[in-house]
C-alpha cells in the first residue's frame, strides 16, 4: 500500500493509505433519515451564519466591536463545520467508510485549529462585555479597532501555532522511521584546522559565556532598578532573552563536537536545532522592530509616548512577537519532517541549517524554498522596511529643527539600537545578498558565526558602554 517515491508525497508518511471511518451509531435503515437530518442542520448552520455576516457587513450600526468579534465566530463556525460534516454526509450516502491519509491529517489539523479560534474568539467577546458593563466611560479607548483587530490576529495565530503542534507529532508518529534512511547528520563544522581546534574552542567558549552572563546582567538590572521599568527595557530585556536563548541552540553543540572531535548529531536533535534557530532569529527580527516603533514614537511623538507605548500596548507586541516567531519556526519544521534524506547526511556549517538541509534532501522541496521566500519576506524583509521607515521619520523630524543638542538627544536615544540592528541585518544581507564567487560554504560559515556568536555577545557591550541609565543601574548594583 506503500508507494516508493522521491518526491514529496503524503503517502510515504505511513504504511496505510486510508483510513475507516465507523461513524455514527446508527442502523443502516436510518441512514436516509439521519442524512437528511444533518444535511439540513449542516445547511443551517452554513447559510444562518452567512446571514450574520452579511447583516453586519451591511449594516453601520452593526460595525461595532461586540458584532465585529461575531461576525468572525460565525465565519469560524462555518469552518468549523465544514471540515467533518461535508465528509460525513458523503460517507452515509455512498455507504463509504474510507478516508485518505492526507484527508484525515488534514482534517485534524483544521479540527483543532478552528476550535481554538471558537474558544479565543468567545474569550474575546467576553472581555468585550466585561469592559462595555464595568468599564463603559473608557469603553470607546479600551475596546478600539486596533486592539479589536489585534485581538483577532492574535487568535488566530495562537490557533494556528497550536494546531502545527500536534500535527507535526503526528506525522512523525505515523512512521518516523520511513521519513528517512539517515539517523544523523555529521556537522562539518568551521572551516579550521583540526591542531587549531583547541584554540578555537577556547574563544567561542568564552564568547558564548560572554555572552549568557552578559545578557543575563542585562535582565538581572532591569528587573532591579526600577528607573528602567520603560517600554524600550522591557523590549531589551526580552531581545537580552532570545539572544541568550539563541546562541544557546547551536554553539554549545559545536562546542561539544569541538572538544570530542564528533561530528555528528541525532536526526531529531538536527529538526529540533532547526526549530529553534528559525524561531528565535524571527522573534530577534520582530523584537528590534518593536524597539525601532518605540524609538519613533518618542521622539517623533513624545507628548503621546505613555498613551501609545502603554503596558498593555508593550505586552502585546511582545506577545505577537513570539506568536508569530513560533508559527514560522513550525511551518518551516513541519515542511522539512517530510522530506526524505536518503543519499547524503553530511552539513556544510556548524548547525543544521534549513537551506543546507534542503541541499540534502532527495524530495521536491519546491514547496520549502517558495516557504522559505515568503517567510523570510514577512519576518526579515518587512520588519526591517518598519525599522528603516521608523529612522527615515525620526531623521525628518530632527532636521525640521536641527540643533546639536537635538541630534545629540537622538544619537544617545537609537545609537546602541542602531548598531544592533547593523550588526544583525549586515550579516543577513552579506549571506543572501552579496553571495561571494568562490568558496562560498566557508564565507557563509563565518558570517553566520557573526550573528550566531558575536552580535549576541556584543549587545550587552553595546546597550551597557553606550547608555547612561544602564551605567547608573550597574553602579547601584554594584554599591548594594
Amino acid at each position: 500500500m506503500r508507494r516508493k517515491s522521491k518526491s514529496m508525497n503524503w503517502d510515504n508518511q505511513s504504511s496505510v493509505s486510508e483510513f475507516i471511518l465507523l461513524g455514527l451509531p446508527i442502523h443502516l435503515e436510518e441512514q436516509g433519515m439521519y442524512y437528511a437530518l444533518f444535511l439540513v442542520t449542516y445547511l443551517t448552520t452554513v447559510l444562518g451564519n452567512l446571514l450574520i455576516i452579511l447583516l453586519i457587513r451591511l449594516d453601520s450600526r452593526l460595525h461595532t466591536p461586540m458584532y465585529f468579534f461575531l461576525s468572525h465566530l460565525a465565519l469560524t463556525d462555518i469552518s468549523f463545520s465544514s471540515v467533518t460534516a461535508p465528509k460525513m454526509l458523503m460517507n452515509m450516502l455512498t455507504h463509504s467508510k474510507t478516508i485518505s491519509y492526507a484527508g484525515c491529517i488534514s482534517q485534524s489539523y483544521f479540527f483543532i485549529m478552528f476550535a481554538d479560534i471558537d474558544s479565543f474568539l468567545l474569550t474575546s467577546m467576553a472581555y468585550d462585555r466585561y469592559v462595555a458593563i464595568c468599564h463603559p466611560l473608557h469603553y470607546t479607548t479600551i475596546m478600539s479597532q486596533r486592539r479589536c483587530f489585534l485581538l483577532v490576529i492574535v487568535s488566530w495565530v495562537l490557533s494556528i501555532a497550536n494546531s502545527l503542534s500536534h500535527f507535526i507529532p503526528i506525522t512523525r508518529i505515523m512512521n518516523w522511521d520511513n521519513q528517512s534512511s539517515v539517523s544523523e547528520f555529521i556537522l562539518l563544522g568551521l572551516p579550521i584546522q583540526p591542531e587549531e581546534q583547541g584554540m578555537y574552542y577556547a574563544l567561542f567558549l568564552v564568547m558564548y559565556l560572554t555572552t549568557v552572563l552578559g545578557n543575563l546582567l542585562i535582565i538581572l538590572l532591569i528587573r532591579l532598578d526600577s528607573h528602567l521599568h520603560t517600554p524600550m527595557y522591557f523590549f531589551l530585556s526580552h531581545l537580552a532573552l532570545t539572544d541568550i536563548s539563541f546562541s544557546s541552540v547551536a554553539v554549545p553543540k559545536m562546542l561539544m563536537n569541538m572538544l570530542t572531535h564528533s561530528k555528528s548529531i541525532s536526526y531529531a536533535g538536527c529538526i529540533s536545532q532547526s526549530y529553534f534557530l528559525a524561531m528565535f532569529a524571527a522573534l530577534d527580527s520582530f523584537l528590534l522592530t518593536s524597539m525601532a516603533y518605540d524609538r519613533y514614537v518618542a521622539i517623533c511623538h513624545p507628548l503621546h509616548y505613555t498613551t501609545i507605548m502603554s503596558q498593555r500596548c508593550c505586552f502585546l507586541l511582545v506577545i505577537v512577537s513570539w506568536a508569530l516567531s513560533i508559527t514560522n519556526a513550525l511551518v518551516h519544521t513541519a515542511l522539512l519532517s517530510f522530506l526524505s534524506f536518503s543519499r547524503d547526511n553530511t552539513v556544510h556549517h556548524f548547525f543544521c541549517d534549513l537551506s543546507a538541509l534542503l541541499k540534502l534532501s532527495s524530495s521536491d522541496t519546491t514547496i520549502n524554498e517558495m516557504v522559505i521566500l515568503v517567510a523570510g519576506t514577512i519576518v526579515i524583509t518587512l520588519p526591517f522596511i518598519c525599522i528603516v521607515m521608523s529612522y527615515g521619520h525620526i531623521g525628518a523630524t530632527i532636521l525640521k529643527a536641527p540643533s546639536v543638542k537635538g541630534i545629540c538627544k537622538a544619537l544617545s536615544t537609537c545609537g546602541s539600537h542602531l548598531c544592533v540592528v547593523s550588526l544583525y541585518y549586515g550579516a543577513i544581507i552579506a549571506i543572501y545578498f552579496f553571495p561571494s564567487s568562490s568558496n562560498t560554504k566557508d564565507k557563509d560559515v563565518i558570517v553566520t558565526v557573526l550573528y550566531n556568536v558575536v552580535t549576541p555577545m556584543l549587545n550587552p557591550f553595546i546597550y551597557s558602554l553606550r547608555n547612561r541609565d544602564m551605567k547608573g543601574a550597574l553602579r547601584n548594583l554594584l554599591s548594594r
